[in-house]
């Protein structure tokens, strides 16, 4: 007895401990910086640093490029007169609804105020050159004149119906810091540090006031009354830290005091970072993943070395052992990223000073090797500010994944080979209100550096896509992925405005396998519907590689009712009677249901207008396979395959097969140039399961 109790002692005193050290004090900041020794400036480099970035400057051909292009940009900023005639903000920006919503200037102003002060600060810390602080200061001054840096789009009127995320109660009333503020904060901070030697008290003072009024005073001693302050699964949640953070550590000679919102960026950035996944996936997607983490390692390495590494953000478990496992993982041949739920789509995901920051803290060699071998060459100021990892890195052995967290998952045989088909899709769960797409079970197919099953993208940001009305987008809603519908039913969200969460809403992927010949996942989306006119389905995705999908749905519903299997074309497409032809740019897929009751392949197209008036209305295709069924379980298989024409796809759709046994087993077949492919389910009380 007295062992079980010391044994239980121990680990309620190891508890206690972590948490002590997982919520630092202001008291724990205070004694870890020597605030006296601070010289501006320290942010980010100090002066005994700098002989080292001149040399990068000068011997680093990036760093170089970098430079000389700054400097000849530098030339027109030195020129330009600095307006001092704020525009005016436009009353419903995300609408469009009048000329100042429309014309862009407040937002031009604003942004080409605060990047060109920040850009010329770093200059003059460069060169010495007082021309630089002279004119920094100019554009710093017309910046910090403004009434506020949060911008219009996050004040009450607009954003008060916003769905609050994970972790936020709905009572929300105070929008006065958005993460535009955070970035203004972030920014004007490095401002105020590094042209701090070349001001003189009253110039200095006037960034200093205005990070105090337009940062500090907004969020000391509020954060219960800031939404994003524990919005821990939220982008938002970095970002403004971030910039709150490197305000007060800024500002620290002046205000020791502000330890207290060091502390709190620490806290709250830690938090956020914990809810990375175990295999570092984001449920908001890629661009957030970007945001949310880019943000916050800029404070994370201003704090580290403020305090000699004693608090350093990079030793997070969550971002330590997974610190660019999902950019990579969801990245497409052509410079392209996975395009779910509001973000991704564009280019791979992550700046390159940000991977090579992350390589070098965390020691990564798949970071390393993202850097190295996709993202190339960075063009800002901090590819020279940080260096990056001396070493190559090495790539994933395996470039499939399941990212277990978010259950995303992503099938392929090569991360940089384009003429390799990739399959990618999700389950998880419908409770991300903020970025989340109604799409569990969807899945894309991307070949030859094009999707040719893609994603609606997401909506416009306008007024109604962050409230309950977001759903009703084809962007969002399941009517706009590729899932399947039983008479018209559509998937639900886990949460609606002041509405408590449901956190069952959603799916969950139940098994996931990985080879070099093959990758198989069986996704049950059941839970992310009412379940009125769908009972249940299981979703099977097989990719036989290189090149071959296979779609295998398992659904049950009452007898005579409508299930339509949906496809969005990201190519242009025909459909041939029992099959449907894709065509890109440079290769063709067919698309071939299998069913053993009759089905009919149709085309639609979704009406889709955003409310921002500047947004003309567009139409979005669509595929449906179209089964009434028979039975209260019916199977539908789908074949996604290249093909050289109609021809070719015509001949293996007369040769599909879809045979049952009298146990239920399931065999589906075909020939496809002369060879006989084979893919067997065996049934079980819980589904079929392909064989191993």
């Amino acid at each position: 007895m007295g062992r079980i109790f010391c044994f239980s002692f121990i680990l309620i005193l190891v508890f206690a401990s972590n948490n002590t050290y997982s919520q630092v004090s202001k008291d724990d900041i205070d004694r870890a910086i020597d605030i006296s020794s601070l010289e501006h400036p320290y942010l980010y480099f100090t002066e005994e640093e700098k002989p080292a970035l001149l040399d990068r400057i000068k011997n680093d051909p990036e760093s170089n490029d970098i430079f000389r292009r700054l400097e000849a940009e530098a030339k027109m900023w030195l020129h330009m007169p600095v307006d001092k005639n704020i525009p005016i903000q436009g009353k419903n920006t995300r609408a469009g609804w009048s000329e100042h919503d429309r014309d862009g200037k407040y937002a031009r102003y604003y942004n080409n105020n605060r990047n060109n002060a920040f850009y010329l600060a770093f200059l003059y810390q460069m060169t010495g050159e007082q021309k630089y602080a002279d004119k920094a200061f100019e554009f710093a001054d017309a910046f910090c004149d403004l009434t506020t840096w949060t911008q219009r789009a996050h004040e009450f009127p607009i954003i008060y119906s916003r769905v609050m995320p994970w972790n936020v109660p709905d009572d929300q009333v105070n929008f006065n810091f958005d993460h535009y503020n955070g970035d203004a904060g972030r920014m004007m901070a490095a401002v105020y540090d590094w042209l701090f030697p070349g001001l003189n008290q009253a110039q200095r003072d006037r960034i200093r006031g205005a990070l105090l009024e337009k940062v500090v005073t907004r969020v000391r001693g509020d954060y219960e009354f800031h939404w994003w302050a524990t919005a821990y699964r939220c982008n938002w949640c970095g970002v403004c830290n971030s910039g709150v953070g490197l305000t007060g550590l800024a500002l620290l000679r002046e205000h020791p005091q502000l330890t207290d919102i060091v502390a709190e960026s620490y806290n709250r950035i830690n938090s956020m970072l914990n809810e990375l996944g175990i295999d570092g996936g984001w449920q908001e997607g890629g661009g957030y993943w970007n945001y949310g983490v880019h943000t916050s390692t800029f404070f994370a390495d201003a704090l580290m070395r403020a305090t000699d590494s004693r608090y350093n953000l990079f030793e997070n478990e969550r971002l330590k052992n997974n610190p660019a496992t999902f950019p990579l993982h969801i990245s497409l041949p052509g410079k392209r990223s996975l395009y779910f739920e509001d973000s991704g789509g564009g280019g791979y995901i992550g700046s390159p000073h940000l991977i090579k920051k992350l390589a070098v803290e965390t020691k990564n060699s798949e970071a390393a090797w993202y850097s190295k071998e996709l993202l190339g060459n960075g063009d800002d100021i901090f590819d020279i500010i940080w260096e990056g990892p001396q070493s190559e890195g090495s790539q994933p052995a395996n470039p499939s994944i399941h990212f277990r967290t978010i259950d995303w998952w992503v099938m392929r045989s090569d991360f940089k080979d384009r003429n390799k088909v990739l399959v990618a899709g999700k389950a998880g769960m419908n409770d991300d209100p903020h970025h989340g797409h109604l799409d569990i079970g969807h899945f894309v197919v991307y070949w030859q550096e094009e999707y040719f099953i893609g994603e609606s993208g997401r909506g416009g940001y306008d007024e109604k896509y962050f409230d309950e009305a977001r759903f009703d987008y084809p962007q969002v809603s399941s009517i706009g992925h590729n899932v399947l519908h039983v008479n018209g039913e559509n998937q639900i969200s886990g949460k609606y405005y002041k509405q408590p969460y449901n956190y069952d809403v959603g799916g969950e992927l139940v098994e996931f396998r990985t080879t070099t010949e093959q990758d198989y996942v069986i996704m049950d989306p059941t839970n992310a519907y009412p379940k009125k006119e769908l009972k249940q389905w299981r979703r099977h995705v097989l990719l036989d590689k290189p090149e071959i999908a296979l779609v295998l749905d398992e659904v049950q519903a009452d007898p005579g009712a409508l299930i339509e299997v949906r496809f969005h074309p990201g190519v242009n497409f025909n459909v041939e009677g029992d099959l449907a032809l894709l065509e890109g740019e440079e290769g063709k897929m067919a698309i071939i249901p299998l069913s053993s009751q009759d089905y009919e392949l149709n085309p639609g197209r979704h009406a889709s207008q955003f409310v921002n008036a500047t947004n003309d209305f567009f139409w979005i295709d669509y595929i449906d396979t179209e089964v009434r069924t028979q039975d209260t379980k019916t199977i539908i298989a789908t074949l996604v395959l290249p093909v050289s024409d109609v021809g070719e796809a015509r001949k293996i759709a007369d040769s599909k097969k879809l045979t049952a046994d009298g146990a239920g087993n399931l065999t589906v077949s075909f020939s496809r140039g002369g060879e006989e492919f084979f893919f067997d389910f065996v049934n079980s009380d819980e589904g079929l399961t392909l064989k191993k």
